[in-house]
């Protein structure tokens, strides 16, 4: 089964839908079949490299609120996360553009790099705790090449992806990509090509949505073998002895 899910590494409802993603996985009977990709979704194209403002004033300006009324919307977020075991500290938050970031989870999962489906979800979880919970640049390149050295991506390899422009045109296919399937907010999850389900649901609305796509996917067939019946079956809460 795969499942591709657009994001972004500043979004804070997309590091609590991973969470709820891993907990409807947790106990998937079919976890093991389940292959994962991170794919690039910006909520800033436009964003500089660091906003010189504190992330609360940026975000009063954005919606038109107060700056009290924007640290409370991080304390309602902060206590939302918390339930899903995730640390939140915006008031250390510094936020910026983060196409580099998307360039580099390419790399991780690039096979031909020494990537995987595994190393990119380390690096995609490393991202979500440096800016959400450490307060680290998202936007600088020195920063981002030790984050994902840290998440097991090669420095040497992450610095020279960074020194020019490869993976762009990946970053960029995936947005194009997002457009196609009418994505307009993130966390998106889009399973077997199949099923899209938008924004950092329940657990278990989740894991029913993996659980409805593996049966389509595999259908039970019943055989009855040559001679023989169903007869010998309890059903409708009763059975003949």
């Amino acid at each position: 089964m795969k499942v591709d899910i657009w994001s972004d590494v500043v979004c804070p409802w997309c590091a609590i839908g991973r969470a709820r993603f891993e907990a409807a996985l947790a106990d998937f009977p079919h976890r093991e079949d389940v292959q994962v990709r991170w794919h690039s979704f910006e909520l800033d194209p436009s964003a500089p490299r660091e906003y010189s403002e504190p992330l609360a004033e940026n975000l009063a300006a954005k919606y038109g609120v107060s700056v009290e009324q924007a640290h409370g919307m991080h304390a309602q977020m902060t206590e939302v996360a918390a339930a899903d075991g995730l640390d939140f500290h915006f008031e250390r938050a510094r936020s910026g553009n983060t196409f580099d970031a998307h360039r580099l989870l390419h790399l991780a999962v690039d096979s031909s790099a020494g990537g995987s489906p595994e190393l990119q979800d380390r690096l995609k979880e490393r991202l979500f705790r440096a800016y959400l919970t450490d307060g680290e640049p998202i936007g600088d390149p020195e920063t981002l090449v030790r984050v994902a050295a840290e998440a097991g991506v090669d420095a040497d390899a992450a610095r020279a992806v960074l020194d020019g422009d490869r993976y762009a045109d990946e970053v960029r296919a995936d947005e194009l990509q997002a457009r196609r399937y009418g994505i307009t907010g993130v966390p998106f999850f889009v399973i077997d090509s199949t099923y899209g389900v938008s924004g950092a649901q329940p657990a278990a609305a989740l894991r029913e949505v993996l659980d409805t796509a593996w049966a389509e996917a595999n259908p039970l067939t019943v055989l009855t073998p040559a001679g023989g019946s169903d007869a010998g079956a309890c059903a409708d809460g009763s059975c003949a002895i």
